[in-house]
């Protein structure tokens, strides 16, 4: 039997309680600027070390957060999550060298947070 090990389970869970906290005070039709400058404030008040809006390499992709310089936060606010907003935060995961993904869509009335791990290339 395989076992599989959760990546960064508590920096994981901290961040996602900072998403719905900012959810909470926010709700859910706030504007995607809005919920970053509210995490951003949160990380900050729990001296966690983040980059914001970080150019990864020259592949001109912006990710929303870099987290410890262990996960990538994605925000997002839109009716729902797609394909494509999955295959840009794999983008993002393999570019950047980053294992951990997190991605966030405010929009929903009950916030969904998706882990997403990079996947390993094949040979």
């Amino acid at each position: 039997m395989h076992t599989v090990k959760l990546l960064y389970p508590v920096l994981s869970y901290k961040i996602v309680g900072l998403c719905f906290e900012a959810h909470n005070e926010l709700g859910r039709f706030a504007r995607e600027r809005q919920y970053g400058k509210v995490i951003e404030s949160k990380l900050r008040g729990d001296n966690i070390k983040f980059k914001k809006e970080l150019q990864i390499s020259n592949s001109g992709n912006v990710i929303d957060f870099l987290i410890e310089d262990l996960i990538i936060l994605e925000l997002k606010c839109e009716p729902m999550i797609t394909k494509k907003d999955y295959f840009q935060v794999q983008r993002y995961l393999q570019a950047a060298g980053i294992e951990l993904g997190i991605l966030v869509n405010f929009r929903n009335k009950y916030l969904r947070p998706k882990r997403i791990l990079k996947l390993k290339k094949k040979n």
